[in-house]
């Protein structure tokens, strides 16, 4: 990773002086069996030293403007961020969910590395699992995956990795150091910049004597895009889901995932097509619940700016805003839609500039950043996973789920496929949805209505099995106690 953070990165980590902004990301993932706690350490020691963020606290510069640096940790200690508790009576899943959803409303201690692994032990049935919290500016999914290959293995009984690599050493850096390094950063790229534009200015100049018109036509079409990528909403399009909390529910459900390929071959889409099928079909039918309707709704979709030869580490996203089509009611006109307005997104002549566009955001109050993110309805991300079953020191891994942020918006739903299956973690703030295990209701009867396209079987439930009962809510959305 780089020394200073990127412009996303420092977008995420400056706009959390709203907390309802945060960028936690807290996954669960399910063990067969309780590990060895000596190899768990060794694996989580090894990645500490190959990710340099995972031994590095971010510090700020004494400017707004200078964008904040990575700097290793003087006092960096592999024993805090790793703990070991025992599951509370029952003993159950939930009781895991609810630890992991403390965890996801906690704060990080900014002064040291953004990450925690927690060994819960002692679950029902001999079961164990690692709950793993950490920030957003430190990796996406793909990361993530890359992350777990490291710790991971493909047989139960852990390899020998051979020699430790060295650790690195501790530094504090000085005040001159945090201004000077980001300024010659700033300059060297600016120095490109002209560079590249001298290079460029020529056929520019030949292009517009030639097409003026076309030029002009370029330029209005990139300025609408960027619009649409950093503009501002008047407020969120659900007419139920409005009011913003820090309070969290976390839930989860699992869909086979030959069972969405299958129903996105009906509707000639993709796999993310018919989970956001699942998703707005959920949603559609959690407000029909209540009394109302959702045509459209706002949300907000990670695209990856990753290219083939890209192996690194770090936060290789942006977020774009999609109106998407929840009141649709028929299934496969439902993934028709989806699949056109997510391929145009792909398409947005703003994605290269994205970087330049959060540079600019990093510079607004952090009021602007929450009116972009707050009048969002929802958050919705797709991760590939591992295709094939893998054990963690001496465990196997029997289910994924990952809980991304909400950043300001009701909830954040994220799919990740492990093996067979589509593990999708449900992160909900309960003062927009005050009935999550409702709105869990409709998402599991959305994606057996998706899936009944190819005939497939109905959700699994991998939760604990609720009755689901929706109270009254007044006309402005709010539920009466």
């Amino acid at each position: 990773m780089t020394v200073y953070l990127g412009a996303s990165d420092a977008f995420t980590w400056r706009m959390e002086r709203d907390p309802a902004l945060r960028s936690t990301i807290v996954v669960v993932d399910w063990l067969d069996c309780v590990p060895d706690r000596d190899a768990l350490v060794a694996r989580v020691d090894r990645i500490s030293r190959l990710m340099p963020s995972l031994r590095q606290r971010v510090v700020e510069s004494p400017f707004d403007l200078i964008g904040p640096r990575w700097s290793y940790d003087p006092h960096f200690d592999l024993d805090w961020h790793i703990r070991r508790v025992a599951a509370p009576a029952p003993r159950t899943r939930e009781e895991v969910l609810q630890f992991a959803r403390r965890s996801a409303m906690d704060a990080f201690d900014r002064d040291r590395p953004l990450w925690e692994l927690t060994l819960v032990e002692g679950i029902e049935d001999g079961e164990a699992a690692l709950v793993v919290k950490f920030h957003h500016s430190l990796s996406d999914g793909v990361g993530g995956m890359r992350m777990l290959a490291i710790i991971a293995d493909a047989q139960r009984e852990p390899p020998d990795l051979g020699p430790m690599p060295p650790a690195p050493t501790g530094e504090t850096p000085d005040q001159l150091t945090l201004v000077s390094g980001p300024v010659g950063s700033m300059a060297a790229q600016l120095t490109g910049l002209a560079g590249r534009g001298a290079q460029t200015a020529l056929p520019a100049l030949i292009r517009a004597a030639r097409n003026p018109f076309g030029l002009a036509c370029e330029t209005v079409a990139m300025a609408r895009s960027v619009y649409r990528t950093a503009a501002p909403s008047s407020g969120a399009m659900s007419p139920l889901m409005q009011d913003r909390s820090m309070t969290r529910h976390l839930a989860m459900m699992g869909v086979s995932l030959d069972a969405l390929k299958n129903a996105a071959k009906i509707a000639d889409g993709t796999v993310n097509d018919a989970y956001l099928a699942v998703v707005t079909g959920g949603l559609r039918r959690y407000h029909e619940r209540h009394g109302t309707t959702a045509g459209y709704l706002r949300a907000v979709v990670p695209i990856s700016l990753r290219v083939a030869q890209d192996d690194g580490w770090g936060n290789k996203i942006t977020l774009m805003r999609l109106t998407v089509p929840a009141g649709e009611p028929d299934p496969a006109a439902r993934m028709r839609l989806l699949h056109r307005i997510t391929q145009a997104a792909r398409e947005e002549r703003s994605l290269p500039v994205t970087g330049a566009i959060a540079g600019a955001l990093n510079m607004l109050p952090v009021g602007y950043v929450a009116a972009i993110l707050k009048h969002a309805d929802f958050v919705a991300s797709n991760v590939p996973g591992v295709p094939m079953p893998v054990y963690v020191a001496g465990s196997k891994i029997t289910g994924m789920s990952v809980f991304g942020p909400t950043i300001g918006t009701s909830l954040n739903t994220t799919l990740v496929s492990y093996v067979d299956t589509c593990d999708i973690g449900i992160n909900i703030d309960t003062a927009a949805i005050p009935d999550p295990h409702v709105l869990v209701a409709c998402l599991e009867e959305s994606a057996a209505e998706i899936t009944a396209l190819a005939g497939a079987g109905p959700a699994r439930k991998t939760g604990r099995d609720l009755k689901h009962h929706a109270p009254r809510r007044t006309p402005s959305g709010r539920a009466e106690s």
